[in-house]
């Protein structure tokens, strides 16, 4: 089972301005194919957490919905908010904003 403490360590490595995708985050932290359980980590946050769940998007560069009136377009002002912009059809540029770690 996936530690929520370490998918959480992961999420707020990613810098303002950039997004990573829940396949990437599950990757890092050594669960390749367990992307559902990340989108799941982070469906268990407090509301007010200070963890920057707003920057992981799926693999597509859209954001998932949440299941919560409003919450995908919050997650979009915040992602605008830090510079990251959208096409026509909803997407991030992976190639642009995608984080690439070190």
């Amino acid at each position: 089972m996936i530690s929520h403490k370490v998918v959480y360590e992961m999420v707020r490595r990613i810098p303002e301005g950039k997004v990573a995708t829940y396949g990437q985050i599950a990757k890092l932290i050594g669960y390749p194919n367990h992307a559902r359980q990340i989108g799941f980590a982070l469906s268990s946050l407090d509301t007010n957490s200070k963890i920057p769940w707003h920057r992981v998007v799926n693999s597509q560069g859209k954001i998932s919905p949440r299941g919560i009136d409003g919450y995908d377009d919050y997650q979009r002002i915040l992602l605008e908010d830090e510079g990251i912009s959208f096409n026509d059809k909803g997407c991030i540029s992976l190639r642009e904003y995608q984080w690439q770690p070190k």
